[in-house]
């Protein structure tokens, strides 16, 4: 299992991925404000909060082209206990595999039974049409740029602060304090409960990965209009690690939330993953 370190630990294979066209159009405009500053560390009494904020735009975007290129392991957490998942790329998408429950190995016949699907579902998409497959491709990338947008988005809806630096699971961290900012405007439905958060973010010195996010709801935001509503007590928190030179993932995320469905129905949910070890994924694409 990777531990959180700051110094970037060895997978082997490629580097990451090319930079996504949006996310370079933003850093050329980015850089065209001026925000974006020469590689190296900056003394915190020039470095201010928005070309931090820059630069950990920076190195998400890198990191979310890189994402589909590894293969990890997933922890749910749930009332009844814990369900462990290896996440395998096959073929363009991903695929679950149980591995373990309440932490204990499955035993022979439950990996016989689990290996069985697996080939199954190699065989199923080894058989597609071009068509069959680029539907597929096309959900899940539809799937990953939603939750992309959310995280985005997160630099868009806030105002943030920079309050000190202080030392987190290894790393030298600036911390910043984020406020919601006046006029923004949620592009979709899933981005509308920005506006009623405030958050905090560390943020690394040396390479202004993002170590860590916490947010959660301050006033209740109504979600496509009479639809729903989200309620104080709504929060999640995102930790990231290093996995490779200059590509950070997620270690571990967190979510309680609180709403009203159509102004009348209570309702309450509790998330709790956590992802490690991350190995440069055999079939990364589709072939």
């Amino acid at each position: 299992m990777l531990s959180l370190r700051c110094e970037p630990r060895g997978v082997p294979g490629s580097r990451e991925g090319a930079t996504a066209m949006a996310g370079t159009k933003l850093l050329v405009l980015l850089s065209a404000l001026g925000l974006l500053l020469p590689a190296g560390r900056e003394s915190s009494d020039v470095i201010s909060a928005p070309t931090i904020i820059a630069r950990s735009v920076e190195a998400n975007e890198r990191d979310w082209e890189a994402a589909p290129q590894y293969d990890y392991s997933e922890r749910d957490l749930a009332r009844g206990g814990s369900r462990t998942y290896r996440e395998i790329m096959i073929l363009g998408s991903p695929y679950a595999r149980l591995i373990a429950v309440n932490g204990a190995t499955l035993s022979p016949e439950q990996q016989a039974e689990e290996q069985e699907k697996l080939d199954a579902v190699v065989a199923e998409r080894q058989a597609e049409s071009e068509q069959q497959r680029a539907e597929r491709i096309a959900h899940y990338e539809r799937d990953r740029k939603r939750d992309h947008l959310l995280l985005e988005q997160l630099t868009a809806a806030f105002d943030f602060t920079l309050t000190g630096e202080e030392k987190l699971g290894g790393c030298e961290v600036y911390v910043l304090k984020a406020t919601p900012r006046a006029g923004y405007q949620p592009p979709n439905m899933d981005t509308e409960v920005l506006r009623g958060m405030e958050g905090k973010l560390w943020i690394d010195e040396s390479t202004f990965q993002w170590v860590k996010v916490e947010a959660r709801v301050i006033r209740p935001v109504a979600i496509g209009g009479f639809l729903a509503r989200v309620e104080p007590g709504t929060q999640f928190a995102l930790e990231k690690m290093p996995v490779e030179d200059g590509v950070w993932l997620p270690k571990h995320f967190s979510m309680k939330s609180r709403a009203r469905i159509l102004f009348l129905f209570s309702r309450r949910t509790v998330q709790d993953e956590s992802y490690f070890d991350y190995r440069k994924a055999a079939t990364a694409q589709p072939q």
